[in-house]
C-alpha cells in the first residue's frame, strides 16, 4: 500500500515504516488450531480482548509447552484499524520464545518500542497508542486462562495512564514530591497524559475510572492540609520531623545529635568528624557523608564499627531512613 493510500500528508510521518509494514503484511495473522496443538504436545490457549472505546478487538492464538510454560508459536486475528494489527503482530512475536510469566511482563510500552525505527522517534501518533494497550491488554488474558487466574492478578497496582503505564501511586508521589500544580507538569515529569490523553480528564475517547485533573485536586488538598497540621504544630511548640526539615535544618540536627552523643567518644580516642553533605535519595532514605579527621581518618573500624554506631545513633535520634557514608 503506497503512503498516499493510506494516511495523506504530515499524519503519515507519525507512522514508523515497521508499522507500516505489519499492516500490510502481518507475520504472525493466522489461526492455530487444536488439532495442531495436539500434534505437537502443546496447550491451545485462545484469548479474545475488545477495547470498547473504538470497537477494535484482537484474537491470540498460543500454543504452549506444558512441560516449562514456553509459548512455541502465537497466532492472532484482528477486527480493527492498521495501526491494531502491526500491535498484534509485533505482540505475537515478542511473546513466542517465552514462559507465560515472562510474556505478561510485556507492556503496551514494549511493543510499541519494538515498532520504532529508531528508539527516540515513537511509532504511532499518541491518539494511536490504545492499539498497543490492547495488545497488551490481550496477552494478561491469555496467560490468565493458561494459568487458571483472574488477569488483574497480573497488574496489583491502579494504572491511571495506560498508554506510559503510569500508577496512581507513582503520580501521587510525583505531585507531592515535585508540588506540582498543573497537568502539563504531570505530564512533564511522568508523561501520563502525552498520547491518546484519555486519562487527562472527562470527554476523552475512553472512559477512566480516574483522570488527572481530579488527582492533582486530592493532592493539592492533601497537601494544603499536611501544610496546615504543620504550622498547627509549630504554633504548638512541636517540632519538625526530620523528613520534613530543608536540607539546613537537617544539617543542624545532626550536628547537635553528633555533638551531644559521639563527638566527645571519638576525641577521647584522639579523632573527630565533620559532615560533608546531606542528600535525599530516590529510594526514600536520607544519606549523610562525612569526613573522619585525626586518628579516625586512619582507624579500622572507621568504616565497620565506629561507621556502624554513628549511623545507628543518628537513626535513633533523627529518622530510621538515615544511611551514614565515608568519604
Amino acid at each position: 500500500m503506497a503512503k498516499n493510500e493510506l494516511i495523506g500528508g504530515a499524519l503519515w510521518d507519525a507512522y514508523s515504516s515497521k508499522v507500516a509494514q505489519r499492516m500490510d503484511n502481518p507475520t504472525y495473522l493466522g489461526v492455530i488450531t487444536q488439532e495442531e496443538a495436539d500434534k505437537r504436545g502443546c496447550k491451545l490457549v485462545v484469548a479474545d480482548y475488545g477495547a470498547e472505546s473504538c470497537g477494535d478487538a484482537v484474537r491470540l492464538y498460543w500454543l504452549v509447552d506444558p512441560k516449562n510454560d514456553m509459548i512455541v508459536e502465537a497466532k492472532f486475528k484482528s477486527f480493527g484499524c492498521g495501526t491494531a494489527i502491526a500491535s498484534s503482530d509485533m505482540m505475537a512475536e515478542l511473546t513466542i520464545g517465552k514462559t507465560v510469566d515472562e510474556a505478561v511482563k510485556i507492556t503496551n510500552i514494549d511493543v510499541e518500542k519494538a515498532l520504532r525505527d529508531d528508539p527516540d522517534t515513537p511509532a504511532v501518533p499518541g491518539q494511536k497508542m490504545h492499539c498497543s494497550v490492547m495488545a497488551y491488554d490481550v496477552i494478561k488474558k491469555a496467560a490468565s486462562i493458561y494459568k487458571g487466574v483472574d488477569m488483574t492478578s497480573f497488574e496489583p497496582e491502579i494504572i491511571v495512564c495506560e498508554c506510559a503505564r503510569v500508577t496512581l501511586s507513582t503520580l501521587k508521589e510525583v505531585i507531592k514530591l515535585n508540588k506540582l500544580t498543573t497537568v502539563e507538569q504531570i505530564t512533564a515529569y511522568t508523561k501520563a497524559g502525552a498520547f491518546c490523553k484519555s486519562c487527562i480528564r472527562p470527554g476523552g475517547h475512553e472512559e477512566r475510572k480516574y483522570y488527572l485533573v481530579d488527582i492533582l485536586e486530592q493532592c493539592q488538598q492533601e497537601m494544603r492540609a499536611e501544610e496546615l497540621a504543620k504550622q498547627a504544630n509549630l504554633a504548638e511548640g512541636g517540632t519538625l520531623e526530620f523528613a520534613q526539615m530543608t536540607t539546613v535544618q537537617k544539617l543542624k540536627a545532626v550536628d547537635k545529635v553528633i555533638d551531644e552523643q559521639i563527638r566527645q567518644m571519638l576525641i577521647m580516642d584522639g579523632g573527630n568528624l565533620e559532615v560533608i553533605d546531606i542528600r535525599d535519595s530516590s529510594d526514600g532514605h536520607t544519606d549523610i557523608y562525612i569526613r573522619y579527621l585525626g586518628a579516625c581518618s586512619g582507624c579500622a573500624a572507621s568504616s565497620t564499627g565506629t561507621l556502624f554506631a554513628i549511623e545507628s545513633v543518628l537513626q535513633q535520634h533523627l529518622d530510621s531512613s538515615i544511611r551514614v557514608f565515608p568519604v
